[in-house]
């Protein structure tokens, strides 16, 4: 099968372009000459055979291509043979992932698109070729943004600790995120957002002249929550320090890398353990334990990320001390020893709210089956999304 070779326009003016064919050892066939604004039928097949080294001139305006016997060859695309690519990547991805985007901010753009193939960014975006940018996520639960505000000032604290000056201020922002999911008409899933020290060279660190740039998007449908306990292992990848991990940075290899070995051994997660033994966190959730003596303890903050939802179920769980489900709450340093030892281990975060973990590496984790505290953990939380108080619930 024939396929497209390259070829070189010279020159387009008036009806007329110029094309020069590449010095090859076999003449080239012109396949198709046709009117990119015209019907189809319009379009002419076969029109010249162009010897090496020929300049041809057609008097026609339009499009044009070429074919010859060369199989690696590769064929420089029109505007509109793009965005049709686009189009057909997006559709042949939701197919697998199951997942739509429904509308998707940019501040390159200037506003919002709802057609996704155009959910793109640049690629001299210094988030893509060198990781220099910051993101964070908010739930989206019959209508409204869960905890956006808390998670609107962990993306400021962090987009600080990156140094990357905000193209808005905070309220800008807020309005932004909100407009966003108001434009897609989600009622349930989720907003993502990221913060870029921005586009235009493909630089170490960016130019005096560059511009942060902001990108939204929203997800449907959400994750699927369950209660099933999950198997968890002690991760061989090394752990970020603490300047990396207490920032929602797009440097996520470790994470990924993290997560790719829990699953090639059979588990859910890989847990991190610093240098002095400790458990510090999961590659995107937080952990907790209730520990023989019935008290909910979490790792500190101060070596990992800052999990909005652990720190929101820490206050919710006072209501089972109340209750007597728990004997008190602590967030302190844990070794692993201790964890392995727990009555319950879970796994904390917006987008598996609570997960309970039966079994670390070999050892099974209390009975081997999923705790009360975390089934409790997960209803309370739960709950609060769908009625929690105006502080963690943002009408769009």
């Amino acid at each position: 099968m024939r396929s497209s070779t390259l070829i070189r326009t010279i020159q387009a003016t008036g009806n007329s372009f110029f094309i020069d064919s590449p010095p090859r050892s076999r003449s080239l066939l012109v396949r198709e000459l046709w009117y990119p604004k015209f019907p189809s039928d319009l379009r002419m097949s076969t029109v010249a055979n162009i010897q090496p080294k020929t300049n041809i001139q057609m008097a026609f305006h339009g499009g044009f291509s070429v074919s010859d016997d060369a199989s690696d060859t590769i064929p420089i695309l029109t505007t509109s043979q793009v965005l049709d690519g686009l189009k057909t990547h997006h559709e042949e991805s939701n197919k697998v992932n199951k997942q739509t985007y429904s509308a998707m901010y940019s501040s390159v753009f200037g506003g919002i698109t709802t057609d996704p193939a155009y959910m793109v960014i640049s690629m001299d975006d210094h988030m893509v070729h060198r990781g220099h940018g910051i993101f964070d996520t908010a739930a989206i639960v019959n209508g409204y943004l869960y905890e956006v505000e808390q998670h609107i000032d962990r993306f400021l604290k962090s987009a600080s600790m990156a140094k990357i000056k905000p193209p808005f201020d905070r309220a800008k922002l807020r309005s932004i995120l909100i407009q966003t999911v108001r434009a897609s008409g989600c009622k349930n899933g989720s907003l993502r957002y990221w913060m870029s020290s921005g586009p235009g060279n493909f630089q170490l660190s960016p130019s005096k002249y560059s511009k942060s740039a902001l990108y939204a998007i929203v997800i449907e449908p959400p994750t699927p929550i369950g209660i099933e306990g999950v198997k968890v292992i002690t991760s061989s990848i090394p752990m970020k320090p603490p300047l990396f991990a207490t920032m929602k940075s797009v440097n996520y290899l470790p994470n990924v890398l993290s997560k790719m070995e829990a699953e090639k051994n059979g588990g859910f997660a890989a847990i991190w353990v610093d240098e002095e033994g400790y458990i510090a966190e999961g590659p995107n959730m937080n952990v907790a334990f209730v520990l023989d003596n019935g008290i909910l303890t979490m790792p500190r903050f101060d070596g990992i990320l800052s999990g909005c939802t652990a720190k929101r179920a820490l206050l919710l769980a006072d209501q089972l001390v109340k209750s007597g489900q728990l004997h008190g709450i602590q967030v302190r340093h844990v070794n692993v020893q201790e964890g392995k030892s727990a009555r319950e281990m879970m796994l904390i975060g917006s987008g598996i709210i609570v997960k309970p973990v039966v079994q670390w590496d070999d050892v099974m984790i209390g009975n081997g089956k999923e705790g009360e505290v975390a089934r409790a953990l997960l209803d309370l939380i739960s709950e609060d999304m769908k009625s929690g108080p105006s502080s963690v619930r943002t009408p769009v």
